[in-house]
């Protein structure tokens, strides 16, 4: 019997926080997906070279989640994190310059992280 008492004393203590927890107002928070618009197809870079990646901005909200932006090579449609290109910068520069990195010659993506993940379109890099 007073196990069954201190069950439901327990089971009452952790229901009364969840609702404490629920009450507590959600900010809004907005996700930027922003469309990366070069690389695109048709694109050759070279092994080695700088290159620009630039996304467009001009439907960025207010209120950004997370403003820090990364970016890594996408091979075989998959984001392959042993190949980050550039990383810790502001998702609402629009651009930023990367190093070609040493890989067969093929085709490739990159995805751009902020707010969310968006890959480019398919493009070649040449060793």
């Amino acid at each position: 019997m007073m196990f069954t008492k201190s069950l439901m004393s327990s089971f009452f203590a952790l229901m009364s926080l969840l609702a404490l927890a629920m009450s507590v107002p959600v900010q809004k928070r907005d996700v930027f997906v922003p469309p990366v618009v070069y690389p695109h197809q048709g694109t050759v870079w070279y092994a080695g070279q700088q290159e620009v990646v630039v996304w467009d901005t001009s439907n960025a909200p207010a209120n950004i989640t997370n403003s820090e932006g990364i970016i890594y090579l996408v091979v075989d449609n998959l984001i392959d994190f042993d190949y980050e290109l550039a990383s810790n910068f502001n998702i609402l520069d629009g651009k930023v310059q990367v190093t070609v990195p040493t890989v067969s010659t093929g085709t490739y993506a990159i995805v751009l992280f902020g707010d969310s993940g968006n890959f480019s379109q398919n493009f070649t890099i040449v060793a």
